[in-house]
């Protein structure tokens, strides 16, 4: 009868927390989405719709140059200049991709009582104030942007009538890259054996257009060539609005290679190449990178790991003023340090395109000084993932109708079903699982059964750095929401889960989705389990718990008490690096992404047998018989 009783209590005790779920989802607490105009995607605020005609000879706007990337550039600044006699703070300048739009292209609307002229968003937009004070009186200004190969032409268009009424006054001249089909934005990932590199990159050549491959070689050693399969984001595969609506832009073809039995610890170089029908060749500019070390070597090996990093705009678009503020200074960091770095994990929410699908290739412009050097693993997060009745976890509309099809797409990872976004992979001393909070991890789900599987066969004599990473903080966390919910996690995150990582004695658990930083002490079941701040010893006893969600996205405020097992938090955009000296000491750092400074850190020391020793609900069974 206890155990019955202990079951139903059980059973109620998890309807309860589900409804607890869905009503802290209505009130935007359980996604992390309570801070008002920051969650509101700047190209969301554009009633594009609503555009009308208002087109005056008087006003001009040009563009220049006419011909981006004569040297083979992926990237260049544009001038664009403007006159118009009737000025007013309310004028803004769009950037459109592709150049040509009209009411032709456009799909009926329901509610609308007028067919759209316009309904495409923009890729981006100014201010045509921006840069000259005095526009207003004048009528004259001069503005600058930086445009990306996206695959397509560019035309720059002027409206009066601010974001919510826009009129259309003037369009410019339409300019392009010399080869806006050129291979570009290469993304290096770790493949399903320790030997394996696969390189994506995004082009504009189709397969009966051209053969893509990779070629690359060791310095001094022969070319080899690899093959590269091929993918495309079709609209009608996204799930809702703007995704398949006003966010749509066609991603072009997307290509991942597979460069297999690579030698551990040397130096490639590649580049990506596309072999046309008439016999020439189309190349990417030259890559190069390490290869991994072979599972278990005793090296150094430098690990950073974050998440939430999001775009932003190195010419000053107004639009992401404040939604990433922190993105570019992470980015430039890591680009910095890049000597002094071996693999990038982003847990979740890269880049918060949010159905504006031209964001994606801006994100991928970003970070390719990362992504094309050192393997860029991703996981998955709610802006990628998250959308009612799409097969996820959370029912809410945090991924603007993408529900995962584009991250899926553009970025590789060793997974089994890229549509369940969860892996692991081995990086010398270091197993990492990765989850994905936005599929079912409870006791009984399949996910569960992976995460379990993954951390039960790491072989901790060769590998005795095990790590979890997921998106949401499904361990601890002093979030102000979470707090108010009670839990300091997310909503029935740690339930099952701490199982696992107390069995198989998870080193450290990494969380982004809250948007700074904490650390934990080694905890299990809500307490420190070892004393200690900066220095760990013998056997740990419990898991380290760290949200690293101060990638680039606005900040989230912490509760005003502090819980005993936290032991640092940070209210500042940062990342974190591990690195591994060898089996037995373990570094961690927290750096702020303003000046790239360690702010916080902590060393694990320990032997062997320290992992091997029966601590608290993991303990092995054993026998006294002889």
């Amino acid at each position: 009868m206890a155990d019955t009783a202990s079951s139903c209590g059980l059973m109620m005790m998890k309807l309860f927390t589900m409804g607890m779920l869905w009503w802290l989802g209505s009130m935007g607490l359980a996604s992390g989405h309570g801070h008002g105009r920051f969650d509101k995607h700047p190209l969301s605020e554009i009633d594009i719709y609503k555009t009308t005609l208002a087109l005056r000879d008087s006003v001009s706007i040009k563009a220049s140059p006419i011909i981006l990337g004569l040297k083979g550039e992926d990237k260049e600044w544009v001038t664009v200049n403007v006159v118009n006699p009737d000025p007013s703070k309310d004028d803004w300048v769009a950037v459109f991709s592709p150049a040509k739009f009209n009411a032709s292209t456009c799909s009926p609307v329901t509610g609308e009582e007028e067919e759209p002229y316009i309904c495409s968003s923009p890729i981006k937009f100014k201010y045509a104030n921006y840069s000259n004070s005095k526009y207003t009186k004048t009528g004259k200004t001069v503005l600058k942007f930086q445009l990306i190969n996206q695959r397509a032409d560019f035309s720059f268009v002027l409206f009066s009538g601010g974001l919510s009424t826009p009129k259309l006054v003037a369009v410019s001249n339409f300019i392009t890259f010399a080869n806006p089909k050129a291979p570009l934005y290469p993304r290096l990932a770790q493949g399903k054996s320790w030997d394996e590199m696969t390189v994506t990159w995004t082009s504009g050549y189709a397969l009966d257009e051209a053969v893509p491959f990779v070629e690359y070689a060791v310095k001094g050693q022969a070319k080899a060539r690899s093959p590269a399969g091929t993918l495309t984001i079709d609209q009608n595969s996204l799930c809702g609005s703007p995704a398949r609506t006003v966010g749509w832009r066609d991603q072009g073809f997307i290509h991942t290679s597979f460069l297999k039995n690579l030698w551990p610890n040397f130096v490639y170089t590649y580049r990506m190449g596309h072999l046309l029908s008439n016999g020439s060749y189309i190349w990417s500019k030259s890559y190069s990178f390490k290869s991994s070390p072979y599972p278990g070597q005793d090296s150094p090996q430098r690990v950073v790991i974050f998440g939430d990093l999001g775009k932003a705009e190195r010419d000053g678009s107004t639009m992401y003023a404040d939604y990433q503020p922190g993105s570019l200074n992470t980015t430039d960091q890591l680009i910095k340090d890049l000597k002094n770095i071996d693999i990038v994990f982003v847990i979740g929410d890269l880049a918060y395109a949010n159905g504006y699908i031209s964001q994606w290739d801006q994100f991928m412009s970003q970070v390719e000084p990362i992504a094309s050097a050192v393997p860029f693993m991703v996981a998955s997060g709610n802006h990628e993932r998250t959308w009612p009745n799409s097969g996820g976890f959370y029912q809410y509309t945090d991924s603007g109708g993408e529900c995962g099809v584009t991250a899926e797409t553009l970025f590789y990872f060793p997974a089994e079903n890229r549509a369940n976004f969860w892996y692991s992979t081995d990086y010398g001393m270091f197993r990492f699982c990765i989850a994905d909070s936005e599929h079912d991890w409870r006791e009984g789900s399949e996910q569960y059964r992976f995460l379990e599987h993954c951390l039960a066969t790491v072989d901790r004599r060769k590998q005795p750095w095990l790590i979890f990473a997921a998106h949401r903080p499904l361990g601890y966390s002093s979030n102000e929401w979470y707090a108010e919910e009670g839990a300091y996690s997310e909503p029935m995150g740690r339930d099952d889960l701490q199982k696992l990582w107390q069995k198989y004695r998870v080193d450290i658990a990494f969380f982004g989705h809250v948007h700074n930083y904490e650390r934990t002490c080694p905890i299990y079941q809500n307490t420190c389990v070892k004393s200690g701040n900066t220095s760990y010893s013998g056997v740990m006893n419990g898991t380290i718990h760290v949200v690293a969600g101060g990638g680039g996205s606005h900040l989230a405020s912490f509760a005003t008490e502090i819980p005993n097992w936290s032991l640092f938090r940070d209210y500042d955009f940062g990342f974190t690096k591990l690195t591994a000296f060898n089996h037995s000491y373990l570094l961690f750092e927290y750096k702020k992404s303003s000046d790239g400074k360690v702010y916080d850190s902590f060393t694990i020391t320990r032997e062997y047998m320290d992992v091997l020793a029966c601590v608290h609900d993991s303990c092995s069974p054993s026998t006294l018989a002889a």
